[in-house]
């Protein structure tokens, strides 16, 4: 490991290769923060920092899950700009171009602080280390659930369970077939480099959502009767199908808003709070269409679609379910995490 290429070392490595089927990178770092301190690093309020994108759905996953158990005051939260270079996720959000805590302009400087010929994606969500500056991991599936079961200490009161443990295998179930079809569909479906490859992934996409469609067609939510990891990881896609992987990815057979139960199901999340207070539609559009130069290399990023939508009624409280269980609602997010005003919908 002695070269730092920018193909090496570009997020996610998502790009077009002709004649390809898109594959993605999933050796993430797997280094654990855990309550025993079992890989050496111990949970401790204060001593980390989540750095995220709102643009990007894997670091989405993340801003909701910390939303929601109420670990705001316990792990730091440092926000990438929607756009970057071959290299890495930059701060320029912030003044000087600066991570406030962190005192980095790249992500990708905490990730040579621990791996100084580190081969792979730069990549967020990424937890990182304070007193050291080194990055501990960027196993996105893992960070979640580590935070639902690790960080007990210091969730809320009245944090929901979104990891119970008598829903797990099925959560698990629903959420790997969720990942392959849905979630990495759609990216199968936008840097697919040849036809056939685009039509496969295409096929497998909309065929999942028929099925989604007919799961929640009498069921609120995926698992059970409350928010769970399984939603999360759905919604942070679903809520970017419209505005991106529809046209942008070719997703094309038909809009989220055709889909009476899928719609329904992502408006009734995206007006729960923790969920639609994340999203910043601007910031997903300008990553998506300005950094994916070899799908959109004009750079030009659509006025559309309108998002008035997003705040119709559901109707969904007929099909019962208590979205926070025997938990509630967490507050509003704090004056400096919110979504710039102009930004969702």
């Amino acid at each position: 490991m002695s070269q730092r290429t920018e193909d090496q070392n570009s997020t996610k490595g998502a790009y077009v290769e002709a004649g390809a089927e898109f594959k993605r990178d999933s050796r993430y770092i797997p280094t654990r923060i855990t309550a025993d301190g079992r890989d050496g690093y111990p949970v401790e309020p204060g001593r980390y920092r989540l750095v995220v994108a709102r643009a990007c759905p894997w670091a989405n996953r993340a801003v909701i899950v910390r939303r929601l158990l109420g670990l705001e005051d316990a792990l730091s939260m440092g926000l990438c700009g929607p756009t970057h270079d071959k290299r890495s996720w930059s701060f320029d959000l912030d003044p000087d171009g600066l991570d406030p805590v962190l005192k980095i302009p790249r992500i990708q400087d905490a990730y040579f602080a621990r791996f100084p010929d580190y081969p792979r994606g730069i990549t967020v969500p990424a937890i990182v280390d304070v007193p050291t500056g080194q990055v501990v991991t960027n196993d996105f599936p893992q960070i979640t659930l580590d935070l639902s079961s690790e960080w007990t200490q210091y969730h809320r009161d009245g944090a929901p369970d979104l990891y119970p443990d008598s829903l797990r295998d099925e959560i698990d179930e629903v959420a790997d077939l969720v990942f392959r079809d849905v979630n990495n569909g759609v990216y199968r479906c936008g840097f697919a480099g040849s036809q056939e490859a685009y039509e496969s992934a295409y096929d497998s996409l909309f065929a999942r959502l028929d099925w989604l469609e007919d799961r929640l067609t009498d069921r609120r939510f995926l698992v059970g009767d409350t928010i769970t990891e399984a939603d999360v990881r759905l919604f942070t896609t679903l809520v970017r199908f419209d505005a991106v992987y529809h046209g942008h990815f070719k997703c094309n057979r038909n809009k989220l808003n055709e889909m009476p139960a899928l719609w329904g199901y992502a408006r009734d999340l995206f007006q729960t709070p923790g969920f639609g207070d994340t999203i910043d539609f601007v910031q997903i559009k300008q990553h998506y269409y300005i950094v994916h130069t070899d799908i959109n290399p004009t750079r030009i990023v659509p006025k559309g679609p309108e998002l008035s939508g997003w705040r119709e009624p559901h109707g969904r409280e007929q099909l019962g379910g208590r979205p926070f269980g025997d938990g509630t609602p967490p507050p509003p997010p704090k004056p400096d995490e919110a979504v710039p005003a102009g930004h969702s919908a």
